[in-house]
């Protein structure tokens, strides 16, 4: 089974991917604003888990561009596993604790918007496409980074790891 040959599933998982683009860690200290710490590349490794009860190994990469005062995230990430890929950008604004922006996966051609809060090590996300929603909790430790997402739909989690290489 492939995991884009579900009908709908490329909006899902490419809806999961704008959710990762929050897996930069916000405990390290380079600026000030809800994004501080999130500049430079990220790798990591996790699980996604279909409604079918299967999962699969999925391997991560990201690139996080911190600009205007701390206040904007720009970024590129690159998943896959043995069964599909996605290549995701995000650009994502802070107003106080508030963030929110937009997002697409160029290969699906497929857009939507996230929104939520970040601040103190956590972030918390709702993600949208048309279709799909999803709901995104981020923890820090240091260096290391925990993202778990949950859905209703044909994915109903991702978990993973990442850390700043």
């Amino acid at each position: 089974m492939t995991f884009f040959g579900r009908s709908g599933l490329a909006i899902k998982a490419a809806g999961i991917g704008a959710a990762l683009l929050f897996s930069a860690s916000t405990g390290h200290a380079q600026s000030s604003g809800p994004f501080a710490g999130f500049d430079g590349a990220w790798t990591g490794t996790g699980t996604v888990s279909l409604s079918d009860g299967s999962t699969e190994r999925i391997r991560c990469k990201a690139d996080y561009k911190v600009a205007g005062s701390g206040l904007n995230l720009k970024q590129a990430l690159h998943c896959a596993s043995d069964s599909y890929k996605f290549d995701l950008t995000s650009d994502v604004t802070s107003q106080g604790e508030r963030i929110s922006g937009n997002w697409s996966e160029s290969s699906r051609n497929i857009f939507g918007n996230l929104q939520g809060t970040a601040g103190g090590g956590q972030i918390d996300v709702f993600v949208e496409a048309n279709g799909f929603a999803a709901n995104l909790s981020l923890r820090t430790n240091g260096s290391k980074q925990t993202v778990q997402i949950s859905s209703k739909g044909e994915i109903r989690g991702v978990n993973i790891t990442m850390t700043k290489s």
